[in-house]
């Protein structure tokens, strides 16, 4: 098994390229999903966090309401960590289990939002990073998720740096420019991660 750090800043592109790798036969493994998936209504999950927070963080149909508890955690870094404490053991448990079930030739590739900010990339036998330039992150943020540029500008502050992102690359998809333009560089990516896979198998 060959075990895969995918990352990049907000509004670089990341997602189209976990989508193309998934269509060439990766195991997609989306920690954004499944940060989802383990706070679902009935799951203890979602449980553990009305009991940290109360049920003003639920909606009336009884979901959790992200706008809500975003602006509780936000804005008190004690709060944030409490939260964290709930989800990412259960985000890391769920990502375990797919990887398990991936099977040992699988080539599984994690996509991470947070790879460089936590401290991730040694987890991974290597990382790609899907790179930008920050003013294409803005343009994109504003043009296409219609944020406003101060927003936008707030998210990217929030994040790693781009020199911090492509410091822990071992592959960088450089995604600046038009999106027919990225389809032959993921392409080449795979490649390299097949053989990578291959010869990892080879020395096992």
């Amino acid at each position: 098994m060959l075990r895969v750090g995918l990352t990049g800043g907000i509004g670089a592109g990341k997602s189209e390229v976990s989508r193309l790798l998934a269509g060439y036969g990766a195991v997609l493994v989306d920690s954004d999903r499944i940060a989802r998936e383990v706070v679902e209504p009935g799951t203890p999950g979602l449980a553990a966090v009305v009991a940290a927070f109360g049920e003003s963080v639920l909606t009336p149909e009884g979901t959790l309401d992200r706008p809500v508890l975003g602006s509780i955690v936000f804005a008190d870094q004690d709060k944030l960590r409490i939260l964290n404490g709930i989800v990412h053991p259960l985000v890391r448990a769920r990502s375990a289990e797919l990887e398990a079930a991936a099977g040992p030739d699988a080539i599984v590739v994690h996509d991470v939002p947070l790879l460089t900010e936590n401290g991730l990339a040694p987890l991974y036998d290597l990382v790609v990073v899907v790179d930008a330039a920050p003013q294409t992150q803005l343009a994109r943020l504003t043009a296409l998720r219609g944020m406003a540029e101060d927003e936008a500008r707030a998210r990217m502050a929030a994040q790693a740096t781009r020199e911090q992102r492509l410091a822990v690359a071992t592959l960088v998809i450089d995604n600046d420019g038009p999106l027919e333009a990225l389809e032959p560089q993921v392409r080449a990516v795979w490649g390299e991660l097949t053989i990578r896979a291959k010869a990892a198998a080879a020395g096992d």
